[in-house]
């Protein structure tokens, strides 16, 4: 068993690709704000793979976070100098990579100051986050932002001492406008429609609470870039961790498996320089829009239109969803009649296309991604993934037959309870408010649709509403399989 660390990198398995590049004469460019396993095995990579070509060795990333839980992370990544196993999952095979873009963990404080002087620093030119859909403070009825949050008032009346991330790019920027050191470029990789625009109106919006010249400051002069991020990436458990150390015989506290596929589209608006990520087989394009909306609208729609059914229905992981030939049929049926319709083609891929890719993604069994993992935080991705193609079916005169289904199946999940009477685990920011109008639900299936907060004016709705009235009564009187066969034929 080898310790990832730089000194035992040359002790690893012959099998296991390593950083070949002289990681001591990196120099950071970017903070990372968020680093999950996503990060890690998505934009990290795109930059260790262009490290691997002689380039980007001043474009480094520096982690950082915000929450208290963070530090567990620093301390394990700081312990293996910064270094993570990759494992590809390939239904033909495994094979594993040690990158090494990231060469340090800002340390986690509560008033982020360690934070803020790094972002400082003049050689930081892009601050990215991956916070996830919900982190954003986006008022759901309105998509615009929402001040009231207790954590964004706190950041208002203490700018100084800020407590999210948002504010401590704020804190930042002051520092950088009062020192001469110019604008950095805050590029969100969270998988939300304009995430550029989304973090553009959080930042301008916040500082504008507390410093509205600062505010038009950041607005005129710092750039947000839109981006489309896709890489099916499971979370690290038990099973992650085993395989690790017993195929590969490596001691890596977070190591990150993946899928064998891997799509990045960014906006080229960088205000103060970027990497060539398009080197590394990233895509820059001035159409960030229609890629995004088909990735959002039948991947991430299409999690959501199996992961809570499969939930209910205590199917474990994606691929046993596939495996389930209901489940597989409600997805393919949903996206062909419900969703593909209003997807535009991109460069290269039509929305048909695109749902075939998708539909192998999902059924590959070496991916173990559980269908917990992905109907976590449905009060974002139900809102952000799903209703949109609702919204499209009603202006066009399309069936939302099973999309109604999908938001019931939702609703059912949120009682808590699985058809086979095992608990679910509270699974969602708002679990407690969504699961008590669930359980109401149950004899007034309104009351579910009357949560203007996600679905605004679709209760007014009525092919959606009746539709989902009378999904979600078959759910509870005769179970999710009647419901799938009735819907199916």
């Amino acid at each position: 068993m080898v310790r990832l660390s730089n000194s035992t990198l040359d002790q690893l398995p012959s099998e296991v690709k390593r950083p070949g590049y002289d990681r001591s004469q990196l120099t950071p460019g970017i903070v990372h704000i968020g680093l999950g396993n996503f990060h890690r095995a998505h934009q990290s990579w795109y930059l260790h793979r262009l490290m691997e070509q002689g380039l980007a060795h001043d474009w480094a990333i520096l982690g950082a976070g915000v929450r208290a839980p963070d530090a567990l992370m620093r301390d394990k990544l700081l312990a293996q100098d910064c270094l993570t196993t990759l494992i590809e999952l390939d239904p033909k095979g495994r094979s594993a990579e040690v990158v090494g873009a990231m060469i340090d963990y800002i340390p986690i404080e509560a008033d982020n100051g360690a934070l803020i002087a790094a972002m400082a620093r003049p050689e930081i030119r892009i601050v990215a986050l991956t916070v996830t859909e919900g982190g954003y403070f986006i008022d759901s009825a309105t998509n615009g932002f929402d001040p009231t949050h207790p954590d964004i008032m706190h950041d208002a009346a203490h700018p100084d001492t800020p407590r999210t991330a948002f504010g401590a790019m704020i804190a930042a920027l002051k520092t950088r406008r009062a020192n001469g050191t110019g604008p950095f470029t805050g590029q969100s990789c969270d998988n939300l429609q304009g995430n550029g625009a989304i973090l553009r109106q959080t930042l301008v919006s916040l500082a504008r609470m507390s410093d509205p010249d600062l505010a038009d400051w950041i607005d005129e002069n710092c750039t947000f870039p839109n981006s489309m991020v896709d890489c099916i990436v499971p979370a690290t458990g038990p099973k992650e961790l085993a395989l690790v150390r017993e195929h590969y015989s490596i001691e890596d506290d977070c190591p990150v498996t993946h899928e064998n596929f891997r799509q990045w589209v960014i906006e080229d608006d960088f205000c103060a320089g970027r990497p060539d990520w398009d080197q590394a087989g990233a895509t820059f394009s001035d159409d960030v829009h229609s890629f995004e909306t088909m990735k959002i609208r039948i991947l991430n729609g299409g999690h959501q239109v199996i992961s809570d059914v499969g939930e209910v229905l205590g199917v474990e992981t994606i691929s046993g969803c596939m495996e389930h030939s209901k489940i597989a049929a409600l997805l393919h049926k949903v996206e062909t009649e419900e969703i593909v319709p209003h997807v535009a083609a991109v460069p290269a891929m039509t929305p048909t296309d695109y749902l075939t890719l998708i539909e192998d993604r999902f059924s590959n069994p070496m991916i173990v991604d559980t269908t917990r993992r992905v109907a976590f935080d449905g009060s974002a991705r139900h809102p952000g993934f799903v209703l949109p193609s609702v919204r499209a079916g009603l202006a066009n005169g399309t069936p939302v037959e099973g999309l109604a289904l999908v938001s019931a199946a939702w609703a059912r999940y949120l009682t808590g309870v699985r058809e086979d009477g095992s608990h679910v685990a509270p699974n969602d920011p708002f679990w407690d408010d969504l699961h008590k109008r669930a359980l109401a639900a149950r004899e007034n299936p309104a009351i579910w649709l009357d949560n203007k907060v996600i679905y605004g004016d679709l209760a007014d709705a009525p092919r959606f509403a009746q539709a989902f009235v009378k999904w979600l009564r078959m759910i509870h009187d005769h179970g999710m399989d009647a419901a799938l066969d009735a819907y199916l034929t």
